[in-house]
């Protein structure tokens, strides 16, 4: 099955938001095994929307929509759509029910027009909106597949995992085979790089596949196999996944959706290791990203942004004659960032960031240029970066690299994964 993602809103053409949805569809796409050959983008125009989905037709199989199923009047895509099909729209019962009560439960009046959001093409596979009023739909016809999704990521996302993701995979089924992928994640190697080391691997897969997928400074290997049942599948890629190990395995930080700081978090968890964090380029960037894993509190106890020197002195005590010596980029004074927050917080781990995000250099150092201080129970370990890219890619991989140096030290240290 080939696939097209036609996202509709003139804001997107504005870009006034960026089109997020098309790269998550494409991805779980992908795991289904489902090629995604074209990403359209077209205003709240009926007369554009329509000759995109003349052209989609033409080279699609499966066309999904997202976007311009709301209440308003430029909100088009699925009248646009029932007059391609010639169907009628119809009101989805339980989605309007589900409208009511939203109103009813926030003690507000419910204007008429957002009856607009409970129509469905008729004869349509209805997608519930746990998180949102319009509903989604898939619609088939003897020689395509059409989906209509919510604009809105926070709606589209879950209703796409959890209920069209299913409904595709049941389709795609003919009760003889599955697909079933597995993703490793890798830091501290480049993408060609790694492409290079599994070359061999790459010219002569089969099943199952491995595809490289670079995202933020890491890359993924991702294994899809096919067989009759999930234990078979599973087999396939657990033996893909030993031969990559032999070969890249050293890089390899987790599996599916770990993350470095999730990693980073059940390292110390499981080890009982409290951790504060002192941060100046980053900016408390680093403490954001931890405060996400749930029960983070048994963690981290506390940190503090010290951006200027005067507050690395007065806040941090950080010894003046530290700065003035090596200048507050420097591996000593990341080093005493991570030791003095350590110290002031009681911790088990201290981490200390310091750099030059850019774009211009600060004093002698170049832009991109990050030292990370780590301190585990008052063994201190200094490492320094050159990276390269926009001011806030420097401070999202800075963060990266501090979780990645963190657990390798905490490893050197007896800390075992």
């Amino acid at each position: 099955m080939n696939a097209e993602i036609i996202a509709v809103g003139s804001e997107l053409l504005l870009g006034q938001i960026t089109n997020t949805n098309a790269q998550f569809m494409s991805e779980h796409l992908s795991e289904l095994g489902i090629n995604v050959y074209f990403h359209t983008v077209v205003g709240d125009n009926p007369v554009r929307l329509e000759e995109a989905i003349s052209i989609a037709q033409q080279r699609a199989d499966l066309i999904i929509f997202s976007g311009g199923l709301g209440p308003t009047k430029d909100d088009l895509t699925k009248e646009t759509i029932a007059r391609v099909l010639d169907r009628s729209l119809v009101t989805d019962g339980v989605a309007m029910a589900s409208i009511e009560a939203f109103f009813a439960s926030r003690n507000r009046v419910m204007t008429e027009n957002n009856r607009k959001q409970a129509l469905v093409l008729e004869n349509s596979h209805v997608f519930a909106n746990h998180n949102g009023m319009a509903p989604g739909m898939a619609v088939e016809t003897d020689t395509h597949t059409y989906m209509l999704f919510p604009g809105p990521p926070n709606e589209l996302q879950p209703m796409f995992q959890f209920e069209a993701k299913p409904y595709l995979a049941a389709k795609l089924s003919d009760d003889e085979s599955i697909i079933l992928s597995h993703v490793m994640h890798f830091f501290g190697i480049g993408e060609s790089d790694l492409e290079h080391r599994i070359e061999h691997i790459l010219a002569t897969q089969t099943n199952p596949t491995v595809a490289p997928l670079a995202s933020a400074g890491e890359v993924k290997l991702r294994i899809t196999a096919k067989a009759h049942t999930v234990a078979e599948a599973t087999a396939l890629n657990m033996a893909m996944e030993q031969q990559l190990q032999q070969i890249v395995g050293e890089y390899q930080y987790g599996i599916n959706d770990d993350t470095l700081i999730s990693k980073t978090v059940e390292l110390l968890q499981r080890h009982e290791l409290t951790l504060s964090v002192a941060e100046s380029l980053t900016a408390g960037l680093m403490q954001a990203e931890l405060a996400d894993i749930q029960g983070i509190s048994a963690v981290l106890a506390g940190g503090v942004v010290v951006y200027n020197e005067d507050v690395k002195v007065e806040q941090l005590g950080i010894a003046r004659e530290t700065i003035d010596t090596y200048s507050v980029v420097s591996g000593e004074v990341a080093a005493a960032m991570a030791t003095n927050v350590r110290e002031k917080f009681g911790t088990c781990v201290g981490v200390g960031l310091t750099g030059a995000a850019g774009p211009e250099p600060h004093g002698d150092q170049p832009p991109g240029t990050v030292y990370i201080g780590i301190d585990v129970n008052g063994h201190v370990e200094t490492y320094k970066l050159n990276l390269h890219g926009l001011r806030n890619t420097v401070r999202i991989r800075a963060v990266k690299y501090a979780c990645h140096y963190l657990m390798q030290q905490l490893v050197k240290n007896g800390y075992n994964k």
